[in-house]
């Protein structure tokens, strides 16, 4: 009976859920037009880049360093005000170092940025759904906790971000970034 049921929740969830391809670089979505936003911007000597590789994966890699103030290296791209809204969770399928990662997102009406950390595992490709309201508002390196929550509707970017005095190359290859609605 527990198995019937589980199929039964898997049917019902697929059939009320809709998928939004973010960034899918085998369907062109979400290649062009990245801005890179290293802690260069205040001093440091951080660096990153975004490149499609020959599996036409989407990379963000470069050297996170701790010179100067720095630590952080990011990469961001604007997306359509109220492509987010109504989602519950992002999915994303990637493989990595073994450094911890940020998803955010920047809304069009606040100064802060919200962020969810993700973690790689080295070498090995990884899915992992990340619930909109575990994104946490950080300004500056900086968590608060009696900011408002995130509102998707208001959703102006997505952004990858390595931090967190996590020094020395990196590289985060990224098969697909989804919306789960």
């Amino acid at each position: 009976m527990k198995n019937l049921f589980t199929i039964f929740f898997l049917i019902s969830f697929s059939m009320n859920s809709q998928i939004l391809d973010v960034i899918n670089p085998k369907k062109n979505i979400g290649i062009k037009n990245w801005n890179i936003v290293n802690d260069d911007v205040m001093g440091g000597i951080s660096t990153s880049k975004m490149s499609l590789n020959k599996e036409k994966n989407l990379l963000f890699n470069g050297n996170l360093s701790l010179e100067n103030n720095g630590g952080f290296a990011s990469s961001r791209i604007s997306l359509g005000k109220n492509i987010l809204n109504g989602v519950k969770f992002l999915k994303i399928k990637f493989k990595g170092d073994g450094n911890t990662y940020k998803l955010r997102f920047r809304q069009n009406n606040r100064r802060a940025s919200y962020s969810h950390d993700f973690k790689s595992s080295k070498d090995e490709w990884v899915e992992v759904d990340l619930k909109i309201e575990d994104f946490k508002p950080s300004w500056r390196g900086y968590t608060y906790s009696d900011y408002p929550a995130i509102e998707p509707e208001e959703v102006i970017s997505l952004g990858l971000q390595i931090s967190d005095k996590q020094e020395g190359e990196f590289i985060l290859e990224i098969e697909y970034i989804k919306a789960v609605f």
